[in-house]
C-alpha cells in the first residue's frame, strides 16, 4: 500500500488501488479487493450489491495515474481528459479482487493515451480507452 500512496494523491475512501502487482515497460497492473463494508455497496442495489461502473472506471484512472508518474519519474496530478469505448461485461461484488491493467498506447507532450481492462479471477468485466494528462501538483 505504501507504494500506491507514494505514487498517487488519492486517499481512502476514494482510493481504488490496494497494491501494485507489476510495472513492465508501458503497462502497470494493480489490484483492489472489495470489502463488504465499502461505502459504495451500502446503497448500490441493496441485497445485491455491485460496484458502480463509474468507480470501476476510477480504478483504471488511478492505475493510469501510477503509470503516468512512472513514465515521468516524477509525481504529478493525473487528470482524465477523455473517456471513450467503455464496455462493461460483468459485475464486481463484495469479496472480489479486481485486477486492473493499464497500457500506455501513445504519449504526446503531457497527454497520455491509454487502455485499461479489469478482471475478476480470469473473467474480463470491463475495458476502457481513455486519455489523461500529468499536471504539476500545484495547479
Amino acid at each position: 500500500m505504501e507504494d500506491v500512496l507514494a505514487a498517487i494523491p488519492q486517499r481512502p475512501p476514494f482510493l481504488f488501488v490496494d497494491k501494485i502487482i507489476k510495472r513492465d515497460g508501458n503497462s502497470v497492473t494493480t489490484q483492489r479487493t472489495l470489502r463488504e463494508d465499502d461505502y459504495f455497496f451500502q446503497g448500490h442495489f441493496p441485497g445485491k450489491p455491485i460496484m458502480p461502473g463509474a468507480l470501476l472506471c476510477e480504478a483504471c484512472f488511478q492505475t493510469g495515474a501510477i503509470l503516468m508518474g512512472k513514465d515521468n519519474q516524477q509525481h504529478g496530478l493525473g487528470i482524465v481528459t477523455r473517456i471513450k469505448d467503455t464496455k462493461f461485461k460483468n459485475f464486481a461484488r463484495p469479496g472480489d479482487t479486481l485486477t486492473v491493467t493499464v497500457v500506455l498506447n501513445d504519449k504526446i507532450d503531457n497527454a497520455y493515451y491509454m487502455s485499461g481492462a479489469i478482471y475478476v479471477d480470469d473473467k474480463l468485466i470491463m475495458k476502457i480507452v481513455f486519455q489523461g494528462a500529468l499536471l504539476p501538483m500545484d495547479i
